[in-house]
Parts: C-alpha cells; structure tokens; sequence
C-alpha cells in the first residue's frame, strides 16, 4: 500500500498545511504526473482543486518536471535552477532526479489551491483536527 505525505500550500494566505494519504486515497495519486489537477476531497478539502506541483521520493531525490515517467535518472545540471547549491561559473555537475509521474516510491507530494470549495483551507483543517482530537 502507498502511503503519501501531501503539502497544500495556500496562495491566498501563504500558510501550507500537512496530510497523510494512505490506502485507496492514496493510490488514487499514482499515475498523475506533475501539472495534473486533483480533486481535494482526496484529503478532506472537499469541493477544492489541487494542482501537483513537485515531491520527493523516499530517498530525497527531487520530482523533475522534465523528466518523462516515474523512474530515476541522472541529469546533468550546468545552472543554478536545478540544485540549490550555488554552481561557480562553467561548473556543471550531474545529479541524480525522479520522473514526473507519482508511483509508489514518492514520498512526499507538494501541491497547491487551483480552485478553493465553500469553506477556506483553515476552516477544513480545523474542523478535521477536532474530530481527531474528539477521538482520541
């Protein structure tokens, strides 16, 4: 079973909230690829619309956009966009990034708010955090 840790980042506030997807909610994430909208109800943000933006796999190895498929590759990188240690000057250096396609590997996905429900991302976190609360 996959088992996923989603980020939503909220463009209107700035804030970015946390969920565990686990089971068929999960598997519901494999086979998207980066640039793909889905569904909020996936995580408990009903009647909102998510946009993949990026992830990591369990090693840490960062999603490439450019990158076609779900498996592993080795780029050569030659700029300061794709790694965020500062190359020099006609430094170019070759690292190891994961296909766009979300597969069992991922371990976190990062998304974003394309289109928001009735009720504001705080307002649905709060709510689902007190029926944890309750319980427990």
């Amino acid at each position: 079973m996959a088992e996923f840790q989603v980020v939503v980042g909220d463009p209107d506030t700035g804030k970015s909230y946390q969920f565990t997807v686990e089971g068929k909610e999960a598997n519901r994430f494999i086979g998207k690829e980066i640039g793909d909208e889905v569904e909020g109800k996936l995580i408990g943000l009903d009647g909102s619309t998510l946009l993949l933006t990026g992830g990591s796999d369990v090693i840490g190895r960062k999603i490439s956009k450019k990158i076609k498929g779900p498996a592993p590759r080795k780029i050569l990188v030659t700029d300061k966009t794709e790694k965020k240690n500062s190359l020099r000057s006609g430094e170019r250096k070759r690292i190891t990034v994961r296909g766009r396609e979300i597969s069992e590997q991922t371990s976190q996905i990062n998304t974003v708010v394309s289109n928001k429900g009735k009720l504001s991302i705080e307002d649905l976190v709060n709510s689902t955090e007190g029926i944890e609360e309750d319980a427990a």
